[in-house]
């Protein structure tokens, strides 16, 4: 999520498309350090057989509530399903405006980066279809930067970019079941004996851990519960330059045992 904060600053003017979509919520997480140990003990006590964490007291997991709760995402409403059967440079010069050169792709994935390059600018004289575009692009590589990250977390499917064609229409897919499903799956294959990192929303884990559990919470200093972000569909254009969660977690020390799926490597 760090390198993809630093790569690309959201435009102001592609924030009120991002907002329609229902990820607005997502980037005003921002970067937020992950405690590597407390990541590992969690996976130790993951049961892939019952989806729960077995813990002294008895089990527990995260549910769509804490998803909803802490991420903002929506649990209701269409599942988010996808194809791998799509013409990339077709869809991308529809989606996107911009075809991808081979060296961006890997088989159906595309590079962060590139996104970033190409789309994290629009000009001067930018029309309402390219902001859209440039807003696709923002919200495609968020998904691959902080939602459905790789191993490496700089390549995203393009199994997404379909259901970002209308992004009024996006805002209504279950985005919370389809991260839920995909933490799941993560867990499941981290705790694997063979297995040596972990890759998908290692965030949502931190903070359901911070909320439920009291081993490994820091302590901010204040007895004020952690918040989650405004709901991106109760946020108006006028009410969200205000909105940053911003140094949430800002002096904690970077902390290593298990290492995220690409350093593990």
């Amino acid at each position: 999520m760090r390198a993809f904060l630093s790569m690309w600053r959201m435009d102001p003017r592609i924030r009120p498309y991002v907002i329609r979509s229902g990820f607005y919520g997502i980037y005003c997480l921002g970067h937020i350090i992950i405690d590597w140990p407390l990541i590992t003990c969690l996976v130790e006590r993951w049961r892939p057989e019952t989806h729960t964490f077995h813990v002294p007291l008895g089990e527990m997991t995260i549910t769509l509530q804490d998803v909803a709760i802490i991420l903002g995402l929506r649990i209701d409403g269409p599942a988010v399903t996808r194809t791998c059967m799509v013409d990339v440079a077709e869809l991308c010069g529809e989606l996107l405006g911009v075809t991808p050169p081979t060296d961006a792709l890997r088989g159906l994935t595309i590079s962060i980066r590139w996104l970033c390059q190409q789309l994290s600018t629009p000009g001067v004289d930018a029309d309402e279809v390219a902001f859209e575009q440039s807003a696709r692009g923002f919200i495609l590589a968020l998904m691959g930067s902080f939602l459905f990250p790789d191993k490496k977390g700089v390549h995203v499917h393009l199994c997404f970019l379909p259901l970002l064609r209308d992004l009024t229409q996006t805002s209504t897919y279950s985005w919370g079941g389809a991260v839920l499903a995909h933490t799941y799956r993560e867990l499941c294959r981290a705790s694997l004996d063979r297995r040596c990192g972990i890759s998908g929303c290692i965030t949502l884990i931190q903070l359901w851990s911070w909320e439920r559990l009291h081993v490994g919470r820091p302590d901010f200093g204040r007895s004020v519960p952690f918040a989650a972000p405004p709901f991106p569909h109760a946020l108006h254009d006028d009410d969200v330059d205000g909105v940053v969660a911003k140094g949430m977690v800002d002096g904690l020390p970077v902390q290593h045992g298990v290492q995220p799926e690409a350093e593990a490597e």
